[in-house]
């Protein structure tokens, strides 16, 4: 559920209506299908900037034909090293290890008549330490449409994280425990069944309009509404200026509802911004590289910072 495409985190990922790319394999897969012809992105996120906790992401997007178009992201934490600590050493053992999370995900959109474009990916998700793990499977759906004189209306749905539930197994849920039998001693081994959860579905639906100033400049206001499954309901909007291909600059802002003060509230509502530089990668060639960058603003640390750098061949 973090957004690690800086693109989108600028604005507060309530772009599900526009967004493209390997963006889109975060928000809305239906945007895969709207670049060019192959668009590679890295990014690195600094989750809640002072805890130590940091995410890394590979997306890539490529056309299949005039109208499909495939993608895989690869998002990983490194949520650090912890002490190894025992029911026998409390204190730790001496000992470290570092818990593996991620999601990996691959999809495919397709793009009617440059009107409607709809998308699915599926996707594993993946926590475990060294004696335990957990895993599930995942699937994301989204529709785009895009209307007006200028293409300047656009709409969007996406449904995310719809899978299988979650529980933890292995080595690490077990004990050993003295024989129940009063003749023979001998150690029995007892697995403990750890309770089932679901993933964190999602529902986005949001709304954009593009203002053209002059022939390459653009000025969007969005909205975006979010109906999450274990959490409270959320709304924003925002706005975001391009300067041609060149250089784009966007801020907005996001609520969520019934939530009476900052302890129950989620950590990055508020305010978020960012900008994208972009350079052509030869002189009068379509590829182009881009560097991003987002924030989110939080009321623990100093906050959410996304960086990334994509790539448009």
């Amino acid at each position: 559920m973090i957004n690690p495409w800086a693109r989108s985190a600028g604005l507060h990922t309530l772009n599900t209506s526009f967004v493209s790319g390997t963006d889109a394999l975060f928000l809305n897969v239906a945007g895969v299908s709207r670049i060019k012809n192959t668009q590679i992105q890295l990014a690195h996120t600094r989750y809640l900037d002072g805890a130590d906790i940091n995410l890394n992401a590979l997306g890539l997007a490529r056309r299949v034909g005039k109208s499909g178009a495939f993608g895989i992201s690869l998002v990983s934490f490194d949520l650090g090293e912890f002490d190894l600590t025992t029911v026998d050493n409390p204190e730790g053992t001496g000992a470290t290890f570092s818990p593996s999370f991620f999601n990996m995900g691959i999809s495919y959109s397709h793009l009617f008549a440059n009107r409607v474009s709809v998308g699915i990916m599926v996707k594993i998700v993946n926590e475990s330490i060294a004696n335990a793990g957990a895993r599930a499977f995942a699937l994301d759906a989204g529709v785009q449409y895009v209307t007006g004189p200028n293409d300047n209306f656009k709409f969007g749905i996406s449904l995310r994280n719809v899978g299988s539930k979650m529980r933890f197994t292995g080595e690490g849920m077990s004990q050993q425990l003295p024989s129940p039998n009063p003749t023979f001693e001998y150690p029995i081994t007892y697995y403990q069944r750890t309770a089932e959860y679901d993933l964190p579905s999602q529902l986005n639906l949001g709304a954009s309009y593009d203002w053209l100033i002059g022939r390459t400049n653009r000025l969007t206001l969005l909205g975006n509404f979010t109906s999450n499954a274990f959490s409270r309901d959320l709304a924003g909007a925002g706005l975001e200026f391009a300067l041609g291909s060149n250089f784009a600059l966007r801020a907005a802002y996001k609520y969520e509802f019934d939530s009476q003060n900052s302890v129950e509230a989620s950590l990055d509502n508020g305010f978020s911004g960012g900008l994208t530089v972009s350079f052509p990668l030869r002189k009068g060639s379509e590829s182009r590289m881009s560097l991003d960058y987002g924030y989110r603003n939080t009321d623990v640390f100093n906050g959410i910072h996304n960086v990334a750098l994509r790539i448009d061949l």
